[in-house]
């Protein structure tokens, strides 16, 4: 039997990532310098962002103070309303962030479309006043509106950060999960501000195609190189070994390739947002995956002079799978920006068939030197 290589290092290097908490803050708790109180405030639901705001329904005025952190702290912040969708494109937007002198200003925006971004001064409502903080890693942006129609009392509102400016003109934010969330209902009068994700179906489609690939090349892949690694060891456990690793890596490559397709669906409704690390590495898995299955149509017999390159073959595109596949379903976790007990999760899942690898790895090791010692000490027989 050939020497045992390691494996499990993979699994090890997965468990050392740590996950850092984040600080736990609501909009009720915050105070501004200017020490004004807002009549009231929401948390909102994406990008650890908050809204407080008073509103009067005699001159229809709206006073706001939005509070987010930035990418960077040379970024920015924005919100937005718009008066006749729900996303990004026809937003009327204020956007905050600081000038090369270390000056907070705010900027007026007419989100024309997903292309086409234009500082303009008159916007769908008149700013009679606006400004800008910076402290504490949060950005503050302050301003007094004034609505055009008087009684109306919900709006639709759009928020987001970005990494920086250039030439004036806000640079892309980033494409994760958050912060195409970001857009929602405002009722002024209630308080209530409801996300536009919560019945989003392709936010639901997302979440589909990040459990099929966890379960696939993140939970099932994995299992079946252990069980073939290490079962075969085991005499007792042939031909066990061999139908449990081709049922669990068919399986892998059944609910990957519907996650595939899932992902390839996805990227085709989202014209303009790609994720080109996480979109190639699943493209090579899939072309891996499936040579992977035609290998095993062409099998060698064991006393075949071709199954050793076979073998080479085989192990060296499994093991190079399992590395591709942990690495994508981490791309995927932070594209998908799951609560933090979904990440934990899976660490923990990934901890504990580490650990079972270098259990198994152990014993793999001293079941091959007791043979090899064993042989070593039997006279020559011919």
């Amino acid at each position: 039997m050939s020497s045992p290589a390691i494996p499990f290092a993979v699994f090890l290097v997965v468990a050392s990532l740590l996950i850092s908490p984040s600080l736990s803050q609501t909009c009720s708790s915050q105070k501004f310098t200017n020490n004004k109180v807002y009549t009231r405030c929401s948390d909102l639901p994406a990008l650890k962002s908050f809204l407080h705001w008073t509103y009067n329904a005699e001159n229809s005025t709206l006073d706001i103070a939005f509070v987010a952190p930035p990418d960077k702290s040379d970024g920015w912040i924005a919100w937005a309303i718009n008066p006749k969708d729900t996303g990004m494109a026809g937003a009327q937007t204020l956007l905050a962030f600081k000038n090369s002198k270390g000056e907070m200003l705010v900027k007026t925006y007419d989100i024309l479309s997903y292309t086409s971004i234009k500082e303009s001064s008159k916007l769908w409502f008149d700013v009679k006043e606006s400004a800008a903080e910076f402290s504490g890693g949060l950005m503050r942006l302050f301003a007094t509106l004034v609505l055009p129609e008087k009684g109306k009392t919900t709006l639709n509102h759009v928020w987001q950060v970005g990494p920086s400016l250039t030439n004036g003109f806000p640079a892309k934010h980033d494409f994760q999960l958050a912060n195409l969330n970001s857009k929602g209902t405002l009722d002024l009068l209630s308080g209530e501000s409801k996300s536009g994700a919560s019945g989003d179906s392709k936010v639901k489609r997302k979440n589909i195609h990040g459990i099929l690939n966890a379960i696939s090349w993140g939970i099932l892949f994995p299992v079946g190189i252990i069980i073939a690694r290490y079962l075969r060891t085991f005499q007792s456990a042939d031909p066990a070994w061999f139908y449990l690793h081709i049922s669990c890596q068919c399986s892998a490559y059944i609910i990957g390739v519907a996650g595939w397709a899932t992902g390839l669906k996805l990227g085709s409704e989202s014209k303009g947002i790609t994720y080109d690390t996480h979109r190639n590495i699943g493209i090579a898995l899939f072309s891996l995956a499936t040579l992977q299955v035609f290998a095993l149509l062409l099998r060698p017999k064991k006393d075949n002079k071709y199954r050793f390159y076979w073998n080479i073959y085989h192990h060296g595109v499994g093991y190079t799978m399992l590395v591709l596949s942990l690495i994508n379903v981490f791309k995927g976790l932070d594209i998908l920006d799951p609560v933090t007990k979904w990440r934990s999760a899976y660490i923990g899942i990934l901890v504990v068939l580490g650990a079972i690898a270098l259990l198994l790895e152990v014993i793999t090791w001293i079941v091959v030197l007791r043979r090899k010692s064993n042989k070593s000490t039997k006279p020559y027989d011919g």
